[in-house]
């Protein structure tokens, strides 16, 4: 689960957010990262799941919108070069 693999997380984060949301943020992150060369690096991951988390904490947590922001980092990521 994104809670427990994601460096950002710290105790106390995820416990604010719903399931559901947790969820949509674990779907979103693995249809993201099968974009990249064998689903990410793990520094690549972190990158997108630390988006993910700062956006759910704001109160997006649609599949849509956190779709968005992954995708948003996933172009960051590439034009940085990796």
């Amino acid at each position: 689960m994104l809670a427990v693999t994601s460096h950002a997380y710290r105790p106390g984060d995820m416990t604010e957010l719903s399931e559901r949301t947790k969820a949509n943020m674990d779907v979103v992150l693995e249809e993201t990262c099968r974009q990249l060369p064998h689903g990410g690096d793990h520094d690549s991951r972190r990158f997108i799941a630390e988006r993910l988390i700062e956006a759910a904490q704001a109160g997006h947590s649609t599949l849509g919108e956190l779709g968005i922001v992954a995708r948003r980092a996933l172009a960051e990521l590439v034009g940085k070069g990796g």
